[in-house]
């Protein structure tokens, strides 16, 4: 297969996140509980799901291609799943190709006893350390960049399996939350930057951990803190303790779980998701506002957005366009006729309501503009007069290496044009961004020595708080499944 094929699997229009993790220790049924809390994650990723499970003596797995309702939903595979502790995932695929061999968590064997790791976040060295691994004899089973971590693990030569694990984190470089579990500890890591979230619980005696706190409210705990960026939080005996092994860095979060990626009610620095998003709306109104009749979301993600500019404005808010919620990929897969109805299957414009009307178009991101495009395009077919784009965030110019599915410059449409030939590409009556102070501002940022603390923004403004090392080609793509592909074509 060839580097432009696979790469295809990546176009999507939204940005889309890596995966979710949850791990539950000193529970008898924990395995219960991670299937709850993975299905509380699951808009993180719906490619696939895992469990495994320790139960004093023995690991045990189970993982599926798919929703984890579809499979964990039943008592036959929590039976399978015995145990104290247990830790589980979903999957969206940046590294990797979709199959069963990639769904984690992953499981090895090692000299000092069984290791499972959850992992969310993309590691931007790993095909530099894997083709080093691999000179040195190691075997690789599957193309995610995860098992490179576990390989690491493997072959340190330290005796202490925390130390084996610290030795590891010294070597790997990029964003990522990992849950790790062994037969005597539960263990949380959170990278440098803190790039990729992570949370802790508590369960009357039992500690998790979570990459959203949506998830601790669907089993009943009770939110403590987030592990802070750098940090390691061990869980043994029910007891927590912490380790920071790496230099004082100051925290640099993913700006997008506050925009778009964290469940609207995840709570994010102590205030929920949806607060900020309506917050940027509001910011948005302040900078970007122009007159029309009322103001319409791209359901579901610019809804909050929307209804903070409506807000902010005093202008009508409705629901100019109708989503489908029961249109899944695997239905928009098979034959490209199905494929080329596109947004349609998703979405439906409130004709009536629309005829001759001018309108406001609210969305949280524009990325490749195709989507947009083809939304605006419905607008005006149903009667639309006028359709001004306006996006609570600002321009998308450069990609991601953390773990977020948006790979090249050249698929970016912000990177390519100015704003009047994104305008005319999507074909609105006019376009404006959300400026980066004005995001900062509806974030709760406040301005200090003329300069912004610095989130991990590197979207807007190419300001990359981990330098990516492994380069292939021009589109500096750092993903295992292209170097694998490269190699197999």
């Amino acid at each position: 297969m060839t580097q432009k094929k696979k790469l295809k699997k990546f176009r999507l229009d939204k940005l889309r996140e890596e995966c979710g993790v949850f791990g539950v220790s000193n529970h008898p049924d924990a395995s219960a509980l991670v299937a709850l809390g993975l299905h509380a994650l699951q808009h993180r990723g719906q490619e696939g799901c895992g469990i495994v499970s320790f139960d004093g003596k023995t690991f045990h797995s189970e993982k599926r291609q798919g929703l984890v309702g579809d499979h964990f939903n039943k008592g036959d595979a929590i039976k399978k799943l015995p145990g104290n502790s247990a830790i589980g995932h979903n999957r969206y695929s940046t590294t990797g190709e979709t199959s069963l061999r990639n769904i984690q968590p992953f499981f090895a064997d090692l000299f000092g006893g069984g290791l499972s790791i959850s992992h969310n976040g993309n590691l931007t060295n790993a095909i530099s350390l894997r083709e080093d691994l691999v000179k040195k004899g190691a075997i690789f089973r599957t193309t995610s960049d995860t098992e490179t971590i576990v390989q690491l693990i493997a072959k340190s030569k330290r005796q202490k399996i925390i130390d084996k694990i610290i030795d590891t984190l010294f070597q790997i470089q990029g964003g990522y939350s990992l849950v790790v579990m062994t037969n005597k500890k539960m263990i949380g890591i959170r990278d440098p930057f803190g790039i990729r979230p992570l949370v802790i619980g508590k369960l009357k005696e039992s500690y998790i951990f979570s990459s959203e706190t949506c998830a601790l409210d669907l089993v009943g705990a009770k939110y403590i803190r987030d592990v802070k960026n750098g940090e390691i939080v061990l869980i043994e005996n029910g007891k927590l303790s912490s380790i920071n092994p790496f230099p004082k860095q100051k925290p640099r979060p993913c700006v997008f779980e506050y925009i778009y990626f964290a469940r609207p009610d995840s709570i994010i620095n102590n205030q929920c998701a949806y607060e900020y998003r309506k917050n940027l709306g509001k910011e948005l109104a302040k900078e970007a506002d122009i007159e029309a009749d009322f103001v319409v979301p791209v359901p579901d993600s610019g809804v909050p957005a929307a209804m903070g500019y409506a807000h902010e404005t005093k202008k009508k808010f409705e629901l100019g366009l109708i989503r489908n919620h029961y249109v899944g990929r695997t239905f928009i897969e098979p034959s490209q006729n199905i494929r080329s109805l596109g947004v349609k299957l998703k979405l439906n414009p409130t004709k009536t309501m629309l005829k001759n009307k001018s309108i406001i178009l609210i969305d949280d991101s524009l990325v490749r503009g195709t989507t947009c495009h083809k939304i605006v395009k419905m607008l005006y077919e149903a009667g639309a007069k006028e359709v001004h784009v306006r996006i609570a965030s600002p321009e998308i110019m450069y990609p991601d290496f953390y773990g977020v599915d948006m790979p090249t410059k050249k698929e970016l449409l912000a990177h390519n044009k100015n704003n009047e030939e994104m305008c005319n590409h999507i074909n609105a009556k006019s376009l404006r961004f959300l400026s980066l102070e004005g995001l900062y501002r509806a974030l709760g940022y406040e301005k200090r020595n003329n300069a912004y603390p610095q989130l991990s923004d590197h979207y807007f403004t190419g300001d990359y708080p981990v330098k990516p090392s492994d380069i292939l080609g021009e589109g500096k793509i750092t993903q295992l499944s292209l170097l694998s592909s490269k190699s197999n074509s």
